[in-house]
């Protein structure tokens, strides 16, 4: 899961209130946490001490303050106490925003197939204002059909059931690119990904299609690495990495593995993988030429 970057000293006067996001519960809970944290370091509390008040561990506050998990109403109201803070609007604003971060997303409704690491990224895509991501096997999963995500489901899956509520995920996903406020999304594609073969001779031709048509909206960019390019920066492999408009959440860098995911936000981290995505983008065909180039795949098929 995310975790909110500490800040070095916070006083009490420069807290703030926690924005009424209108974001997914994920973004909420991250920052509902923030500002409990910073609460508690204005006032030089420990996390023992904190985690004694409400009846925990160093770990449940440690949760807590990252978003991990959801909130108590007489946990909040006990903390907010403990914190000094007596402003019966204060308490009550974030107390109705810890509650409203309680919500469950849409994307509960397929919990039966959703892993709780990817749990973490639909409700981050959801809340994101720009997503960039590199990808040298797939199709990211915004950009796919159904025939194209089913057939990348299959490789891992049998059970006709599941394939079915898996891709219908996915194509629920995509939703947020159509919204009245979708994300900016920069895709970088190794030319691999345009010549491997998902699915059916057909699907593989929609696929294109569909990123050709994809790519005329203003807030998609798709860039393609040609395979004359030679080796380049992102030799680790996939990874995506997710911007937000609120100050209090840092940019997070994802990275799907085979049975997990890792979420990564360490300042230093982050500033490498957004400098290696700025080299992938400047190695690869301009936007109008990537194009070109996937026409020229579709047309061969």
């Amino acid at each position: 899961m995310v975790r909110v970057a500490e800040t070095s000293e916070t006083t009490a006067t420069s807290i703030g209130t926690p924005p009424d996001t209108t974001g997914s519960p994920t973004v909420r809970r991250i920052l509902v946490g923030a500002y409990l944290r910073r609460l508690r370091q204005a006032r030089r509390i420990s996390m023992d001490d904190a985690a004694y008040v409400i009846r925990g561990s160093h770990s449940k506050i440690s949760r807590l303050e990252a978003g991990q998990v959801s909130f108590k109403s007489r946990d909040v109201a006990d903390l907010l106490t403990l914190y000094g803070v007596t402003d019966e609007r204060e308490r009550d604003t974030l107390q109705t925003l810890a509650m409203r971060a309680n919500a469950v997303g849409w994307w509960r409704e397929y919990a039966d197939v959703l892993p709780s690491w990817l749990d973490d990224l639909v409700g981050l895509e959801d809340a994101a204002s720009r997503i960039r991501a590199y990808e040298v096997q797939f199709v990211p999963g915004l950009l796919q059909t159904a025939d194209y995500a089913g057939g990348v489901v299959m490789l891992r899956y049998s059970n006709p059931r599941e394939i079915n509520r898996r891709v219908a995920l996915r194509m629920e996903r995509q939703a947020v690119l159509a919204r009245s406020d979708p994300p900016s999304l920069e895709v970088v594609l190794d030319e691999a990904v345009l010549r491997r073969a998902i699915g059916s001779t057909r699907a593989m031709r929609v696929q294109l299609e569909h990123l050709i048509e994809i790519s005329e909206r203003p807030n998609v960019t798709v860039q393609v690495i040609p395979f004359r390019a030679g080796g380049h920066a992102a030799a680790g492999g996939a990874f995506s990495l997710l911007h937000f408009a609120e100050d209090d959440l840092p940019d997070v860098v994802y990275m799907e593995q085979l049975t997990g995911a890792q979420y990564l936000d360490n300042p230093d981290t982050v500033v490498r993988y957004r400098a290696v995505m700025d080299e992938l983008c400047g190695q690869s065909l301009d936007p109008a030429s990537s194009l070109e180039l996937i026409r020229s795949v579709l047309r061969r098929r």
